[in-house]
């Protein structure tokens, strides 16, 4: 790989005589990683058939040998893994060390959603969080991610950093994995190299900056903030990090690592961050630091993070009286409250309805809690977010076990014939995990799968893409 220049120049004064090691690293291929979907593997265990280990710093991360074609395989579509780089699933290991009690939380720039699922598997339960993107595309790229995964506890928003501003002291926990230089993903993305520059690097740090203090508003005195980049100049890392505690008024938090994971330190001694060099790590490059909001003063101690409540108090709350045709669907109706949106019925968390309400009156939504689905005159359609929900009941509608062919017709959304099988709506399995709703009318199946997520690919891998089996 040819590298720029002045990214050689940059990197030397920092990794010294282990450059050429790096570099090399750099160059090599990069590991293939996936994270299992811990709601989905404990209710459906399968074992995997490629040789594979563990991400140490992970509970529910696994390298693999080689890279399968993931796109042809049921499960990964179906939720039952996620496809994410090793490095960046540290973020689990914080979360769970430092976070013990539910917690709103914050993932600002959270597209494609792999820091998201990470938050997710790490979070204890009874937590919220609002994962955001500025890019409405890769706003619904996350959303889908999350969908798949199956969480109610989410809601998907596509914001500016300063708009959480309407909402001081919201977040125990905010994680910023900011827009870098990228200089982590070379060996995994050419054209990162490509568009590397100097300037670049001092754009994106003024750029995290404005991010960051942006944001800061938002999270609560005495909150966390996760602070990371796929990046290894100082400039985007140590000295962004220091600018928070110096400027912000926060102070750094540690968690402890294993010496056998090869987690570098920071390379400024003010800043307690925690780095992953190639040559050291089994995964791609990563800056990580945390830092904890300086406690309120006397004028702020009442403002509580739960306590936001709708801009117009006198609107009520668009919440439905009679659930009793959707509390079915779900395996812990009464953990929920319904509401109507349209002709669209949702299922929000009791405990975060009102906050999620309100959040969705003022902020652009993608998505939230579980879509259930639309109403259509005298019919229901279920939405296949709720097909993905882990709260899915699988008694609400007739199952039917499908093959692996007719699975990824399916996902491609081709019509398909189901022998012997009732009219209606019914779910699709594949291996015991859902795949989705069709609506049988007796030749042939209308295929409700979303059609933007549909695999494109006319063609099928000549070696099956399975993963996991029973």
């Amino acid at each position: 790989m040819n590298f720029p220049p002045d990214f050689i120049s940059s990197v030397r004064p920092l990794l010294g005589s282990e450059t050429e090691l790096f570099l090399s690293a750099l160059s090599g291929d990069a590991s293939v990683s996936l994270r299992l979907n811990p709601s989905k593997a404990v209710r459906n265990p399968m074992e995997s058939v490629f040789p594979s280990k563990r991400v140490p710093w992970s509970q529910w991360g696994l390298y693999l040998e080689e890279r399968p074609a993931f796109t042809f395989d049921p499960l990964f579509h179906a939720g039952y893994y996620y496809v994410q780089e090793a490095s960046s699933m540290f973020v689990e290991h914080v979360v769970r060390e430092l976070v013990t009690e539910p917690a709103v939380c914050l993932d600002l720039c959270a597209a494609p959603g792999g820091k998201s699922v990470s938050l997710l598997s790490a979070l204890p339960e009874g937590s919220l969080l609002v994962g955001n993107e500025l890019v409405r595309q890769r706003a619904h790229v996350l959303s889908e991610t999350i969908s798949k995964l199956g969480y109610a506890n989410v809601l998907v928003t596509n914001n500016m950093a300063k708009d959480f501003s309407a909402f001081p002291h919201l977040f125990d926990l905010v994680l910023v994995d900011a827009p870098c230089s990228g200089e982590g993903m070379f060996r995994k993305d050419e054209i990162a190299v490509e568009e590397w520059s100097m300037q670049n690097v001092e754009m994106c740090a003024v750029r995290q900056r404005d991010i960051l203090n942006d944001i800061w508003p938002a999270l609560k005195p005495g909150g966390l903030l996760i602070f990371s980049t796929c990046t290894y100049n100082t400039l985007e890392n140590e000295e962004n990090a220091f600018w928070i505690a110096r400027e912000l008024g926060a102070e750094f938090v540690s968690v402890t690592t294993d010496k056998g994971w090869g987690v570098s330190s920071s390379l400024d001694k003010r800043v307690k961050g925690y780095r992953f060099f190639p040559h050291k790590t089994q995964g791609e490059g990563l800056f990580v630091t945390i830092l904890r909001k300086a406690e309120a003063g006397a004028e702020d101690a009442t403002v509580g993070g739960q306590r936001v409540r709708s801009k117009n108090k006198k609107k009520p709350l668009p919440f439905m009286k009679d659930r009793s045709a959707y509390a079915n669907l779900l395996l812990h109706p009464d953990s929920f409250i319904f509401m109507e949106d349209g002709n669209r019925i949702f299922a929000l968390p009791v405990e975060y309805s009102e906050v999620i309400v309100t959040l969705n009156e003022r902020l652009k939504t993608v998505s939230m809690g579980i879509e259930l689905g639309e109403k259509k005159g005298k019919d229901f359609i279920p939405s296949h977010m709720l097909a993905m929900s882990r709260e899915l009941n699988l008694s609400a509608y007739p199952i039917y076990e499908v093959v692996y062919e007719e699975a990824v017709s399916y996902l491609r959304r081709e019509s398909i014939i189901l022998v012997d099988a009732p009219k209606g709506y019914l779910i699709l399995t594949y291996k015991g995990e859902p795949l989705g709703f069709v609506k049988n009318i007796g030749n042939r199946a209308n295929n409700l799968y979303p059609n933007e997520w549909r695999i494109r690919s006319g063609h099928l891998p000549e070696k099956k893409a399975e993963i996991f089996t029973p």
